[in-house]
């Protein structure tokens, strides 16, 4: 069987799409097409179901796939046991993490490291609510919990904290808040409850009992810009809104603190290209460590979040 042709493979049952997977592969759509049909062939079963929706595999997909996966698994450790192969510090590495980690810390900083190693192609996705390191769809991924299952290695990058924040156009406008009983009436800003994706984010728990009329945001980017564009009050991560001058700590005796975690499969923790990434994200956190936690009163509140 020719691991080609099996890689093709696996890269449509990750992508559900042969277009999606061809534009992966830096390949043609007739080109992923005209190999999966020679694998097909040799194999004697159809394994892929070409529908307008995308594509399905088919019950002998199914099981080709986990078979493929871990002749993947083969390759990738004979890859990282050779050293030389992964000299160039070349390939991909997809990173998922939260929107908030992702667009306020990572974003602004991957440029360098993509300056420093130019075969390098790094790629910054948000993490969905689920996701599957097994299956690389993504290589490294931040998570807001220590993972219990699987073959995964994680390290803590770090604690962190959120607050309370304001506009100070908001605050000039309705005036101060100096208690949670000011808080009555106002415009919050929170997440969208069936969208929370872990018990780690459910911050606004505090709130409950307040009379209080909401507005939604699915992401923390969302919440941010709301709260900025003096929309109202929402629990905004201190590392992101305090490099906002217009943004306003109030009710600073409420902190939620939280964590970070660095995740990836064992099967390529060892490859020069991911762990070259990873010791870059834990650097980068070490070095903006203060900014992540910063001198506020801890744990008054607590539960999980992003």
């Amino acid at each position: 069987m020719d691991w080609d042709h099996l890689r093709i493979f696996l890269a449509v049952a990750r992508a559900g799409q042969m277009l999606a997977a061809a534009r992966q592969l830096g390949l043609d759509h007739a080109t992923v097409g005209r190999r999966l049909g020679v694998l097909e062939a040799s194999l004697g079963s159809k394994l892929i179901e070409r529908r307008t929706t995308g594509s399905e595999l088919t019950p002998a997909g199914e099981r080709l796939l986990a078979h493929a996966e871990r002749v993947e698994t083969e390759m990738l450790q004979a890859q990282a046991a050779l050293g030389n192969v992964d000299l160039a510090l070349a390939g991909t590495v997809r990173i998922g993490a939260p929107d908030g980690f992702g667009t306020y810390f990572l974003a602004p900083r991957l440029g360098r490291l993509a300056e420093e190693h130019p075969g390098l192609t790094i790629q910054l996705a948000p993490l969905p609510r689920s996701f599957s390191l097994p299956k690389r769809e993504v290589d490294i991924a931040v998570t807001l919990q220590r993972p219990s299952e699987g073959r995964l290695v994680a390290r803590k990058l770090t604690d962190y904290t959120l607050g309370v924040y304001a506009s100070r156009g908001y605050l000039e406008r309705t005036g101060a808040i100096d208690g949670t009983g000011d808080l009555a009436g106002r415009l919050l800003i929170t997440y969208v409850p069936d969208l929370v994706y872990s018990p780690a984010l459910d911050y606004f728990e505090a709130f409950r009992e307040i009379e209080a009329r909401r507005l939604e945001c699915a992401s923390v980017v969302g919440q941010m810009e709301a709260v900025r564009a003096g929309a109202g009050v929402g629990i905004l991560h201190d590392y992101a809104a305090r490099t906002h001058g217009e943004l306003v700590q109030v009710l600073p005796e409420l902190s939620f603190r939280r964590s970070y975690w660095l995740v990836t499969h064992a099967d390529i923790h060892d490859l020069r290209r991911i762990s070259e990434v990873e010791d870059f994200i834990a650097g980068a956190v070490r070095e903006a460590r203060a900014s992540f936690t910063p001198d506020v009163e801890p744990e008054r509140l607590t539960s999980r979040a992003r």
